[in-house]
């Protein structure tokens, strides 16, 4: 992989200019409103918020949301996923990250913070847009509410990774404004930053429809009663996460998919279990997806020390992975790819029916199963491009609120009751229905469902943060987390030099 650097601040996100523009495709990330009133203006800026979902151009100017940043500050910096790839290959940005050696001029957290704040800029700017437009009443607050929504993601990644952040909630008018308001250069706690979540998610409650009122896609009102209420699970106000978890299972617009394996596939795109994904193709008739999501962790082959166009080979899933997952369980074989080095015709076929060749020829023996899109046009959808496919990322689906629902209900004393979710999810993997209704026994229960429903899906850092074991689970794989530090990462030393040392750096940095 190339090696590039990264010179953009917040204030020069925040401060760029837009022009209007026909073309959804097209729409700037980040810049100053516009007088203008025209609805379809205003409308495409709102896709313009859906689009900034993909970005992932970790080491360009606009920065990194959901690419290999991304993927960097999740998967590799739990146990479910190693650096991968060759031990050279990225060793200083992501290997620091996968060993909690980073400081803070790491490529990737940078990436993450110029990205994240590139989309709270266009929120804010399309906010500006939907209120000047002749839309309708009721159109600008449905409207309003997606792209707040987002914004809301936006800020709780951010304050999972970060703390207290900035908190931007309007474009500044111009460079004096964004110099002299102290709310663009300075860190709010992340109690305020908790409340913008809460406030962006429960605009979406009580304004969005309910899922088959609306374009398959777009947020809707559970979407944001499930985000809601994971945020509320992380704030362990357990009452508000059983009573919005509870709401989106009887609102009979969501239920499992049959296959576990199929979720992740194309065929899986937007399917009565998917909450929250990246939409990849769903407003966009082109060539149009995640920028190496997928190339990033796709298996590495060709010999030892090089690669085919399948994939550079990073997050490769752990052992530790491996090894949590129960005999006979489903999900373990649809989550990894495990390179078969023995019998007649060694390596290991797709479902696609593509082969990845045996051990000899690749780089690393396990691979994310859930990143991998085919290159067969019979089977997905595939332009050609491989640094984009149009691979949709779930970031929220209703298996993960049947476990919030089981793991509030349990911390409020109704073990019992919290073996219905908790068993709905073991069913669909194959498993023997848990029993214990001992509060400890079941929460660990939980916690263990978790990581092996979600493996590899972005959350185990904060599931691990959250339920104060990170550093006694990643130190037992041998990273170098110290406790105190490593459950958030640095502000990025660039923004600390842009805000003139009035971002205030986290402990231990």
């Amino acid at each position: 992989m190339k090696k590039h650097h990264i010179s953009v601040g917040i204030l020069s996100l925040l401060l760029s200019l837009t022009a209007c523009n026909s073309s959804f495709l097209d729409v700037p990330l980040q810049g100053k409103p516009t007088a203008d009133t025209d609805p379809n203006f205003a409308q495409n800026l709102v896709v313009g918020v859906y689009n900034s979902l993909m970005l992932g151009e970790s080491f360009g100017a606009e920065g990194d949301v959901h690419g290999i940043a991304f993927v960097s500050a999740t998967n590799i910096l739990s146990d479910d996923a190693d650096k991968g790839s060759t031990a050279s290959d990225q060793a200083g940005t992501v290997g620091v990250l996968d060993e909690f050696t980073h400081t803070p001029t790491n490529l990737f957290v940078q990436a993450l913070w110029s990205g994240y704040y590139n989309g709270i800029a266009k929120v804010n700017q399309s906010l500006v847009a939907i209120s000047n437009s002749t839309l309708d009443e009721a159109t600008k607050a449905r409207l309003s509410a997606e792209v707040r929504f987002i914004r809301g993601y936006y800020y709780f990644n951010l304050v999972r990774w970060f703390g207290g952040v900035p908190k931007i909630l309007r474009v500044p008018k111009d460079a004096a404004d964004a110099n002299n308001d102290p709310v663009f250069q300075t860190r709010a706690s992340a109690e305020e930053i908790y409340q913008v979540i809460i406030d962006d998610l429960q605009n979406g409650v009580n304004t969005l429809p309910l899922r088959s009122q609306t374009q398959a896609g777009r947020i809707s009102k559970g979407t944001a009663q499930a985000m809601l209420a994971k945020v509320y699970m992380y704030r362990k106000e357990w009452q508000k996460a059983y009573d919005l978890s509870k709401e989106v299972i009887n609102s009979g617009q969501y239920d499992l998919l049959a296959d576990y394996s199929t979720i992740w596939r194309q065929v899986g795109d937007n399917s009565r279990e998917a909450i929250l994904e990246v939409q990849t193709g769903q407003f966009n008739n082109s060539d149009f997806g995640i920028s190496n999501y997928s190339m990033f962790q796709g298996p590495r082959v060709g010999g030892k020390g090089g690669w085919t166009d399948l994939g550079w080979g990073f997050c490769n899933p752990t052992t530790t992975l491996a090894n949590s997952y129960e005999a006979g369980d489903l999900r373990k074989n649809a989550t990894i790819i495990f390179i078969d080095n023995s019998g007649t015709y060694k390596g290991t076929v797709l479902f696609d029916g593509f082969r990845v060749p045996s051990a000899d020829s690749v780089e690393n023996l396990r691979y994310n199963y859930k990143a991998y899109h085919s290159e067969n046009k019979n089977v997905e959808s595939w332009l050609g491009n491989r640094d984009r496919k149009q691979k949709n990322v779930h970031l929220l689906r209703f298996a993960e609120v049947l476990l919030i629902n089981a793991e509030a209900a349990n911390e409020l004393g109704r073990s019992g009751e919290a073996l219905t979710p908790l068993n709905r999810v073991r069913q669909r993997a194959g498993l023997k229905a848990a029993t214990s209704t001992a509060q400890t026994t079941l929460r660990e229960a939980i916690w263990q469902e978790r990581h092996v429903e979600l493996a590899m899906e972005h959350d185990r850092f904060f599931d691990l943060v959250r339920q104060g074991r990170a550093a006694e689970t990643l130190q037992k794989t041998g990273k170098k987390f110290v406790k105190g530090t490593h459950e958030l990462l640095p502000i990025p030393a660039l923004q600390i030099a842009l805000s003139g040392g009035k971002l205030i750096q986290n402990s231990g940095y």
